[in-house]
């Protein structure tokens, strides 16, 4: 191939890789060669070139299917006519987070000429899901509380390991996280003092979620800093999907409704929306409702919504680096990666009231 083009071997890896780093002259002689010969880049001998597969793991939580109730009007020559007025969200709607995580480690396995495989699973299967992409992968990333501690040490013996969204060096694991603290903190403080609200409820995660803890410890803060007592706040927890958020928020909403609900996900914040548009209530002027995350579903609401943007796609990327460093360096202590954040002031929560 590289003969064939008048290039060296590099140039043709460039050029399948990261071919806007290549000159465009060289670039076109080289991809004219691929398309003479037929040539398909063999990942097998890549494997034996370098003792490895070549090949990276990510493993994402898996989800439960729910029966689909809602019920069928009619059906005409076999397809299905659904009356889909009242359903407003699927209970998978929580993946857009995973979306941009898988799209960003994708693009980063690309570019290094790596291959990425994505496993999910959950409840009996995650086990026997674990120990088969293990056997197959050079490294793997996983989200955190995906997998059980015992589980991920028994996995770090034979291949690295880091653990997306949550700090684990404690445990011996290499992590890439964001700063949730903080950008929550920045967010309620704006809500709070910049605004001055006291009626307060905040939409919480899972117990057990890493990024919950970080988000409520960043909330508690913003409380104490401006002297809010927690004790007045309303604390519901909901499980990060919208559907179950929006079931909260219509108690939440049903009386005495708070001036400002701060949730801890995009997907919470957008149910709260769903609620208060079905009670009447008008946002921000009745309600100010804020998330975090940043994903595109907050930019296309109505209103658009205010939240903490972290950056989902480089927490994919990075965990691909972290594996690649971590196979290339196997000694040394735990390394973590923390990512900035930044506060997104959009019509659900402006910068004034």
């Amino acid at each position: 191939m590289a003969s064939a083009a008048n290039v060296s071997i590099a140039t043709v890896s460039r050029v399948l890789r990261t071919p806007d780093a290549v000159r465009e002259g060289t670039r076109d002689r080289v991809q004219a060669a691929i398309r003479s010969l037929g040539y398909v880049p063999s990942g097998n001998a890549r494997a034996l070139a370098g003792k490895r597969t070549g090949v990276v793991g990510l493993l994402l939580p898996g989800f439960d299917v729910v029966p689909d109730e809602r019920p069928d009007l009619v059906t005409d020559g076999g397809v299905r006519v659904v009356d889909d007025r009242r359903h407003v969200t699927q209970p998978f709607s929580s993946n857009l987070y995973f979306d941009e995580v898988l799209r960003g480690a994708e693009t980063e396995a690309w570019q290094r000429g790596l291959a990425l495989m994505v496993a999910a699973g959950r409840g009996s299967s995650r086990d026997v899901i674990v120990n088969d992409v293990a056997g197959r992968v050079d490294g793997l990333a996983v989200l955190a509380q995906t997998v059980p501690d015992d589980l991920l040490e028994h996995v770090a013996r034979r291949i690295p390991v880091v653990v997306l969204a949550d700090d684990r060096r404690s445990h011996g694991f290499d992590s890439v996280s964001v700063d949730n603290t903080a950008g929550m903190r920045t967010l309620a403080s704006h809500v709070i003092g910049r605004l001055g609200i006291r009626s307060l409820a905040y939409v919480a995660g899972p117990i057990d979620s890493p990024d919950d803890m970080e988000r409520s410890t960043g909330f508690r803060s913003a409380l104490a800093d401006h002297g809010v007592p927690a004790s007045s706040v309303r604390v519901v927890h909901g499980d990060f999907g919208r559907a179950r958020a929006r079931e909260l928020a219509e108690t939440l909403l049903a009386a005495d409704v708070p001036r400002a609900v701060v949730c801890s996900n995009d997907q919470s914040a957008l149910g709260v929306l769903d609620a208060a548009a079905a009670q009447g209530l008008r946002v921000p002027e009745d309600v100010v409702v804020t998330g975090f995350d940043g994903i595109d579903a907050g930019r296309f609401s109505s209103p658009r919504l205010t939240t903490v943007h972290q950056p989902m796609g480089e927490l994919g990327r990075a965990a691909v680096r972290a594996i690649v460093d971590r196979l290339d360096r196997r000694e040394g202590p735990p390394r973590a990666v923390r990512l900035p954040v930044e506060v997104l002031l959009r019509e659900s929560c402006p910068p004034a009231l």
